[in-house]
């Protein structure tokens, strides 16, 4: 069973009665309509592995049509495989179930990994017709194999007996157990149904969610008539301003949001009123529709986790966890709190003396004035202007001598581009990624622009994961979301955006050097305090000297950047990280506070909630408010983070450790990359994951490099 039907419980059995229907008309009807069902099936590229390289998905062939009869086929063919190894007359054995499960849902694995995919990239209405089809169905899927009392008493009599298994074998014996446990194994058959309701209405409440937000990207816009209004912005922002709108059929500059409260543009706009309209609007949107949705999503959430035996939906997810318990979150969440909330207040100082010094009618600080504000304290500071930065990191100097070029000296991979290969969107560009010995790693896509039906944010997935077993090699993507510039010009990059450019192939390699037998366990697959280490690690390489000496060029004159103006970068990375820890560790606390409730415990109030979580941490400092408020909160309430925001912080430590160890040690060096690659990188999870870090870096991490990494303390 693959590492994706598990992680994303693919449903049962999408309705046949399509053809059921026509049952009753004539033989030669139904013998017709048979032969038509077979053309149709043999003509969907779905339902066949892809002839393409690494079996990468024929994007030029699939349709959404294609969805609805491949998942059909594909959930009727993995039933009917995993009731084969539950109705087994043999006694269970490693190879017969664990190894069984592992080999089955090829069919229904492909299906799924395109669609959703494919869902979050290009999402339109019919894409979420499907996905709102397809949601409860997931679940029932997946309650019909965790549930399944024959199946699990095999896998029970081999977690049993498993002495005489390798640590590996043990391993995935070990992590198919507990999955079966934490979904209701052992749970009588009148909970087992309790279960199975509370795991489809919340299917269809997170889908739901996520529509609404996809809504909300469409419908949310500033547009703004008179150019004058947008002084502060280039030349260049303007000119996208005005294509947005020109592309939505309207006249004026648009303004579109993205994932998080802070939006970009407040940084470099003038107009105070302006400031406000895209804050509110921001800090608001989709309250009304996903504020009730959420509010019954966290009491199914704590009502499921009583029925498991835990005391809170938080206690049940961080069982499995690096962190073991929510106590050990709130632990580091509450200890660095204080911490960022004066460095922030230090900030705030530091900002409201500018406003003064300019004479700005602004008695109270607001979230709105704070990066605009922030960006001339900067300036100030280190004679740093955003506008005087971003000529030096075009787009793809960034990726092919910035990351790519790191890549290669600390790995020796070379990346060369697939111009043959079909990609989901015109602007998606496909890569071939090759070892130092010649040979092929696997494949590699980047989407790099924002645009309508695309999830905000960045990240990581794979359309297929490196297993030895099923012998695959990994092909994997990353999605960001850059502005995308009018035609004809250069695409130049926040050195935000190019942190975040470094982050995301921090997965991806987590996923391309994967070098493990069971796909339930390769590549990314671990727990979720500890996926987020390999790309956070990966984002410092961004600010290595040698890489950016690399990279940062005029885009006209390709002329290195100025070593003055480099060193004002290298010196000005740590601020503002008041502010960021700060809205970080609000968006963590809320996600924890969420899930902290008990069964039974009924929220009246979406807004005094949130307000009275973050209060009881001290972090509510208005100026800076969460990263996510919780109504367009998508890790946690449709993208598989609920109670495991913290993953981002708790993995930093991870992070920040590695990156200095590696820097006292030689730094950006094959050595120190192959040491990496091959104790973490290349293991998954496929042995203890503090073992993985330990037999890389000697010791387990201190929080030392993260307080000086976010400039919390002096170095």
């Amino acid at each position: 069973m693959r590492k994706s039907l598990i992680a994303t419980a693919i449903g049962v059995s999408l309705a046949m009665g399509a053809y059921a229907d026509d049952q009753s008309s004539s033989h030669k009807s139904a013998s017709a309509h048979k032969m038509a069902s077979m053309h149709a099936a043999s003509a969907n590229p779905l339902m066949k592995a892809s002839p393409l390289q690494d079996e990468a998905p024929q994007f030029d062939k699939i349709k959404v049509a294609d969805f609805r009869p491949a998942f059909a086929a594909g959930f009727q063919q993995h039933t009917a495989e995993i009731n084969a190894i539950a109705n087994n007359a043999a006694p269970a054995s490693f190879d017969n179930t664990i190894v069984a499960m592992e080999k089955t849902g090829a069919l229904l694995d492909r299906v799924s990994r395109d669609f959703f995919n494919l869902a979050g990239l290009i999402s339109d209405k019919d894409y979420q017709a499907i996905e709102a089809e397809i949601a409860p169905k997931i679940s029932e899927h997946n309650d019909n194999i965790f549930l399944n009392a024959k199946l699990f008493a095999r896998v029970n009599k081999i977690h049993q007996n498993e002495k005489n298994l390798s640590a590996g074998d043990q391993r995935l014996v070990n992590h198919y157990f507990d999955q079966f446990v934490r979904a209701g194994a052992k749970l009588s058959d009148s909970d087992k149904g309790k279960v199975r309701e509370i795991n489809s209405e919340l299917a269809k409440l997170s889908t739901e969610f996520s529509q609404n937000i996809l809504e909300s990207f469409k419908n949310d816009t500033i547009l703004v008539k008179d150019k004058k209004e947008l002084a502060g912005l280039s030349d260049a922002e303007i000119a996208s301003l005005a294509a947005a709108a020109k592309d939505a059929g309207k006249d004026g500059y648009m303004i579109t949001l993205v994932n998080t409260t802070r939006q970009p543009l407040l940084g470099s706009l003038e107009n105070r009123a302006l400031r406000e309209k895209i804050w509110e609007t921001s800090a608001n949107r989709a309250k009304k529709t996903n504020g009730p949705l959420i509010i019954r999503m966290a009491e199914l959430r704590a009502d499921k986790a009583k029925l498991l035996g835990y005391s809170n939906w938080a206690s049940y997810v961080t069982a499995n966890q690096m962190a073991k318990t929510p106590k050990a979150v709130f632990k580091m969440l509450d200890e660095l709190a204080p911490k960022a909330v004066a460095k922030a207040k230090s900030e705030a100082a530091d900002i409201k003396a500018e406003i003064d010094r300019e004479g700005a009618d602004i008695n109270t600080l607001q979230p709105w004035d704070w990066a605009y504000y922030a960006n001339k304290v900067r300036a100030a500071k280190y004679d740093l202007d955003e506008n005087e930065v971003k000529p030096y990191f075009e787009f793809n100097r960034v990726l092919n001598d910035g990351l790519f070029f790191a890549m290669h000296k600390l790995y020796g991979i070379t990346v060369k581009p697939r111009k043959d290969l079909p990609v989901w969107n015109p602007d998606v560009k496909a890569f071939e990624i090759f070892g130092e010995d010649g040979k092929s790693i696997g494949l590699f896509y980047l989407d790099p622009y924002a645009r309508e039906g695309k999830n905000g944010g960045a990240w990581m997935d794979e359309y297929v994961t490196q297993s030895f077993l099923l012998n695959h090699k990994p092909v994997v993507y990353n999605a960001l979301n850059i502005p995308k510039p009018a035609a004809g010009q250069p695409t130049l990059m926040t050195f935000d955006e190019v942190s975040t450019m470094f982050h995301e192939f921090g997965h991806a390699v987590h996923g391309l050097f994967s070098q493990v037998k069971y796909p339930t366990l390769a590549g990314t697959a671990t727990a979720r305090d500890f996926v987020e280490f390999p790309s956070q690690f990966n984002e410092d390489w961004s600010i290595n000297p040698i890489v950016i000496a690399n990279y940062a060029k005029h885009y006209k004159t390709g002329k290195p950047i100025p070593k003055a103006l480099l060193d004002k970068i290298m010196k000005a990375h740590t601020f503002n990280q008041g502010f960021d820890t700060t809205e970080y560790l609000g968006a963590a606390l809320l996600d924890m506070e969420w899930h902290s409730i008990p069964a039974g415990e009924k929220i009246e109030d979406f807004d005094a909630f949130e307000q009275k979580a973050l209060a009881k941490h001290g972090i509510d400092y208005t100026p800076v408010p969460p990263r996510y408020k919780s109504a367009y909160f998508s890790h946690i309430f449709s993208g598989g983070y609920s109670s495991g925001y913290y993953a981002y912080l708790w993995t930093e430590v991870f992070a920040a450790d590695a990156f200095a160890y590696m820097k006292d040690n030689g730094g950006l060096t094959r050595k120190n990359g192959d040491n990496y690659r091959n104790n973490v990188l290349s293991r998954g999870n496929s042995r203890d994951l503090m073992e993985s870090y330990v037999k890389f870096r000697g010791q387990e991490p201190s929080i030392d490099a993260l307080l000086k990494r976010r400039g919390l303390v002096s170095e």
